[in-house]
């Protein structure tokens, strides 16, 4: 039994991975001890369940049909085996969390030191990213992005206060090519956009005015997908960016940034941790969420 677990579990993290080397990076295993713990599988169940080749790994049929079968029994499984763990034990293990890269509040890192002071037995494996995905899937235990980005069906808890954003320019690039007074007026001036990757068109600007919402499609001389570069661009002078105005506060209160177009600005919803409903939630999830409530976020 205990080598038919180990051998479906190792069969779906291939299946998910569809690749034998991330499949132990996430397992913490060797290429090896993956391909002979699936083969013996294979060898028990009586039928391939992998195709291999030297470029890719793909699902057989059967190996289709055993992947939709076993992945949500597996996971049952292992709730339940964490559930009998953690009835008497302290909230411990790895606490996976993705959280987007403009989360100031929530990355700072006074919240989450203290979170790890107050539970020594909790590992936080922290992904920095702003692409949209089912955290379920990708095996995170929860994740922090604006509230009006997540799902109806997660549960959403508060880690910040409302949030602003308002575009950005040094003093010297305003010097040289002036204020923009309306977010149209963006349209002639040196733009530096955000895009989450490549294959995306770049972040249009958000404004409201009048109780109307709109964006400005900016062409942007500089476009990237890290708020860090478009700060440095901008305090160097290289023209307008947009963002968070709590990332901004260093910068314009040292000043090196200016903000601009305010009136179009208004606050909206902060960050918000958000996790799936569960019957039990895992007790290192519910660690973390006790302490955000003790600390007096939500």
């Amino acid at each position: 039994m205990a080598d038919d677990l180990e051998g479906i579990s190792v069969f779906l993290a291939v299946a998910e991975a569809r690749n034998f080397r991330l499949a132990g990076e996430r397992l913490g295993v060797t290429r090896s001890a993956v391909s002979q713990a699936l083969q013996r599988l294979e060898d028990r169940v009586g039928v391939a369940l992998v195709q291999r080749t030297t470029r890719s790994v793909r699902l057989t049929e059967a190996g289709e049909v055993f992947f939709e079968a076993v992945r949500p029994s597996l996971r049952q499984v292992r709730g339940a085996v964490q559930t009998v763990r953690e009835m008497q034990a302290r909230p411990s293990g790895l606490l996976r969390i993705t959280v987007s890269s403009i989360a100031e509040s929530f990355l700072s890192g006074t919240l989450l030191a203290g979170f790890m002071q107050a539970c020594p037995e909790i590992k936080l494996d922290i992904t920095i990213g702003d692409d949209e995905f089912d955290i379920v899937e990708a095996g995170f235990d929860a994740g922090v992005r604006l509230g009006e980005l997540i799902e109806q069906d997660m549960i959403a808890i508060s880690v910040s206060g409302q949030q602003r954003q308002c575009a950005a320019a040094s003093p010297g690039y305003l010097e040289r090519r002036g204020q923009p007074r309306h977010p149209r007026d963006l349209q002639n001036h040196a733009c530096i956009g955000w895009r989450p990757r490549p294959d995306t068109a770049p972040y249009r600007w958000e404004f409201t005015e009048n109780d109307r919402d709109f964006d400005v499609a900016v062409d942007p001389v500089v476009t990237t997908n890290d708020m860090g570069m478009m700060i440095r661009m901008a305090c160097a002078g290289a023209g307008i960016t947009f963002g968070m105005v709590e990332t901004f506060e260093p910068y314009i209160e040292r000043g090196e940034l200016l903000p601009l177009l305010e009136d179009f600005c208004p606050p909206f919803p902060g960050f918000h941790l958000y996790y799936p409903r569960r019957q039990r939630q895992p007790l290192k999830l519910r660690a973390l969420v006790d302490y955000i409530r003790r600390s007096g976020r939500l």
